[in-house]
């Protein structure tokens, strides 16, 4: 008989690990406590408790090639970056694809997840769970949570002395929807991520005033990249993540420092970054537009708050705001589970590759896309669900305790020497190499040197090309017959959504280009070789 697998949430990371579950035989039920699959892609008028929550603008910060699942391309019609309708036509076209939405139950929500008594022999877990008020327990025999972390508001108001006496109207950005409302105000937007970028960008068009008040600014990047191509498709890929690895820290970041500012002095705009050169961007075409014909104003952090007035730390005040609204970001928990299952501190949780809570007697639990890599989060969850469907199949097993925690510690420090410590980076990931280590657990990883005899054009793709999750669909037990096509093809699928009006072809180079990469590639093979091992 099939294990039994709950999963609870019905958005990106549940979605695909329905499907990781149907792909190893093991027999799947989501939970979704709305109406409806989509999680934070799925926009509401009003927000809802215990769901993510977004603004009608919103766009990926990701493009379609380097954001799909890795054996569903997406049309190629779409445009590189997506409206959140979009994609969320796209996770609908996903579902009735692989026939995902027969394993949801909605509108239920998860009460409790508990360890069977006998939890040390079976590894199983009772869910209980609640639909139209009645209550019901069931026994599972393994759990993917797969709730994501931007669900719980997060207002440090210690932070800002006289907030509770300010007489405007204050908010966290999970309550903003939309510019209505706003003509003629003005309005202090706090933090410097994308929603903050968003938010402000978006009311300077419709309000008197508006000002970023910012700790410790952040680099702003263009989605439009070198060539005009997408950001993520130049900047991730296998040549150039290599080429980061083995540059001296002090260099990569006077490397990083120089590309940032190509587009603009983030230092005349008030946008210098004073944290690490490698700290997550944040991606708005209009920010630095804005700023240079005043629309938006940058401010350091608010100091005090009076009845009427934001009082910052350079001594400036501005009076007569109207509206302050907070972009700080989100706290994560698990309220269904026992701190002793899962213990969140300091915004913090200690999982084996972000995934397996390393102290279970059996690894019957994993929590799929708790985290915030540098590039998008659908391919990580994908991998992250193909190895813990088969670590519950008991195909792949995991280490003992303390090598898991040894790794958790090593991690750590990365993570703080790469993104520093502050609360909004505890989830921070690299990309390809994360992606990587998932791949080792589901026997995805490609192998370049072998692939470059066998395929030589394909290997060069993949090695100087994006790297797109297709990738992770070459080799192994989920190997899909489209992906060689599908990797070869991504350049035309980029290029097709932008070139709506013909143009005269350019002489094609491609031969040239080959042959330089070759080159590249032989005097780099050292280096290659041993990244790969």
């Amino acid at each position: 008989m099939a294990k039994r697998v709950a999963v609870i949430g019905s958005g990106v990371s549940g979605l695909t690990s329905i499907k990781c579950c149907l792909d190893e035989g093991l027999q799947p039920t989501c939970f979704e406590r709305s109406d409806d699959i989509g999680g934070l892609w799925r926009f509401k008028e009003k927000v809802e408790e215990g769901r993510a929550s977004i603004y009608q603008s919103v766009f990926t910060n990701s493009s379609k090639e380097m954001s799909c699942f890795s054996d569903f391309p997406m049309p190629e019609h779409f445009p590189n970056f997506l409206h959140n309708t979009r994609f969320l036509e796209y996770l609908k076209l996903y579902a009735k694809r692989f026939d995902l939405l027969n394993y949801i139950k909605f509108k239920t929500t998860v009460i409790s997840v508990r360890k069977c008594q006998d939890f040390s022999t079976t590894g199983q877990w009772i869910v209980v769970t609640e639909s139209d008020g009645k209550q019901e327990s069931t026994v599972f025999d393994a759990v993917m949570v797969c709730m994501g972390h931007h669900i719980e508001s997060f207002i440090p108001v210690q932070s800002f002395p006289g907030i509770e006496k300010f007489k405007g109207q204050y908010f966290h950005s999970r309550e903003y929807k939309s510019p209505e409302g706003f003509q003629g105000k003005t309005v202090v937007v706090i933090g410097m991520g994308n929603s903050a970028s968003d938010i402000a960008v978006e009311l300077c068009q419709t309000a008197k005033r508006v000002f970023i008040s910012t700790r410790g600014g952040s680099w702003v990047m263009s989605r439009v990249y070198d060539d005009g191509y997408p950001w993520d498709t130049v900047f991730h890929t296998r040549f150039s993540n290599l080429i980061r690895s083995i540059l001296p820290w002090p260099l990569l970041k006077r490397v990083y420092e120089k590309k940032m500012n190509q587009w603009f002095n983030h230092e005349n705009y008030g946008l210098v970054n004073l944290g690490l050169g490698t700290s997550e961007p944040v991606f708005n075409d209009d920010l630095p537009s804005r700023i240079l014909c005043g629309s938006v104003v940058v401010k350091p952090i608010v100091k005090e708050f009076t009845e009427t007035a934001a009082i910052f730390e350079d001594g400036t005040m501005e009076d007569n705001v109207d509206v302050v609204i907070f972009a700080t970001g989100y706290s994560f928990s698990f309220p269904f589970l026992e701190q002793s299952v899962i213990k969140v501190e300091n915004n913090e949780v200690s999982l084996y590759k972000q995934v397996f809570p390393p102290t279970l007697e059996k690894p019957t639990l994993a929590v799929i896309g708790l985290i915030q890599p540098l590039g998008p989060i659908m391919p990580n969850a994908e991998l992250q669900a193909r190895w813990a469907t088969r670590v519950f199949k008991g195909l792949t097993a995991l280490p003992s305790e303390s090598t898991m925690m040894t790794d958790i510690v090593k991690r750590k420090e990365k993570r703080i020497e790469w993104f520093g410590t502050s609360r909004s980076q505890t989830l921070q990931t690299d990309h390809i190499e994360y992606l990587d280590e998932l791949a080792e657990g589901s026997d995805a990883r490609p192998r370049i040197l072998p692939l470059l005899l066998k395929d030589p054009i394909l290997a060069l793709t993949i090695y100087f090309g994006p790297c797109s999750p297709f990738q992770f669909r070459l080799t192994g037990p989920g190997k899909w017959d489209g992906a060689r096509n599908a990797i070869l093809t991504q350049k035309a699928r980029i290029i097709k959504p932008t070139r709506t009006r013909v143009v005269r072809n350019s002489s094609n180079n491609s031969l040239i280009s080959y042959l330089l990469k070759i080159f590249g590639l032989l005097a780099l093979f050292a280096a290659i070789f041993v990244s790969l091992q």
